[in-house]
């Protein structure tokens, strides 16, 4: 037999810490149902009125992008950078019949790096402008706006407008899964300029206690004014007659 070359493979570079590795776990099992309810109400009205695609910025287990394939009939775009995220999303379009499936593109990047370019009149940033840093938030919406169509409609869901004044704490409600319980809480923390928040979830049996993580995040608040100045910045224009202060509706107008 002929001999090989001499081949040098260079070993893979590790992959950065998945920022969702702890959580991805029990997000579904402990905020889904709420989640869930909030996503129809913020958003499914609009999505109804799609013509050409929907964008989903920030798309994570799924559930603004599920609820865009039930509520419309045109295309969806899922951007979702973080792998772990995404592996639970993909485990969710896999299940769905096929027809429905094949209308929603998943990008495994954030959406600066995905070169979308009026794909949708509809966008959504559901739960994911108060985790980027100010610098961050400010560039997405170039990139909101060269994905979308002009005249197309960007549904913001606002970050906290300030600092919290003391320290808060949420508690997750308690979810049986056979014959464990899945629980945990959210504390809320200022902390300079940024508001600390700490997940602590733990799993118990019969005999107590089985795992307990803690994982930490960070938000950045920004006021309502702030947000429709960075986006007039790109071209959008704030929507009147919203009822619900959560989201901030725009237009874009260039």
């Amino acid at each position: 037999m002929p001999l090989l070359p001499d081949v040098t493979v260079d070993p893979p570079s590790p992959e950065p810490r998945d920022a969702y590795e702890v959580s991805a776990e029990f997000y579904d099992i402990l905020q889904a149902d709420r989640d869930r309810a909030r996503v129809h109400r913020f958003y499914a009205r609009d999505v109804r009125t799609a013509r050409r695609g929907v964008l989903d910025v920030g798309a994570g287990t799924g559930r603004v992008t599920l609820m865009s394939l039930a509520e419309s009939r045109v295309p969806v775009h899922a951007v979702e950078p973080t792998r772990c995220m995404r592996s639970l999303l993909m485990t969710r379009l896999a299940a769905l019949p096929a027809g429905m499936r094949t209308r929603v593109t998943v990008h495994p990047q954030g959406l600066c790096e995905a070169g979308l370019r009026e794909v949708a009149d509809v966008a959504i940033c559901h739960n994911t402008i108060g985790c980027l840093p100010p610098d961050a938030r400010r560039a997405l919406w170039p990139a909101v706006a060269e994905a979308l169509l002009p005249g197309g409609v960007l549904l913001v869901h606002l970050p906290p407008d300030r600092l919290p004044r003391d320290e808060a704490t949420h508690v997750l409600p308690a979810q049986k899964v056979g014959q464990h319980v899945y629980g945990g809480r959210m504390v809320m923390s200022a902390d300079a300029d940024r508001i600390r928040t700490r997940f602590e979830y733990w799993v118990r049996g019969a005999r107590g206690v089985l795992r307990e993580y803690t994982e930490t995040f960070w938000m950045w608040p920004a006021s309502l004014a702030e947000v429709i100045a960075e986006l007039a910045g790109s071209g959008f224009v704030p929507l009147p007659g919203r009822a619900d202060p959560a989201v901030l509706t725009v237009r874009l107008e260039r």
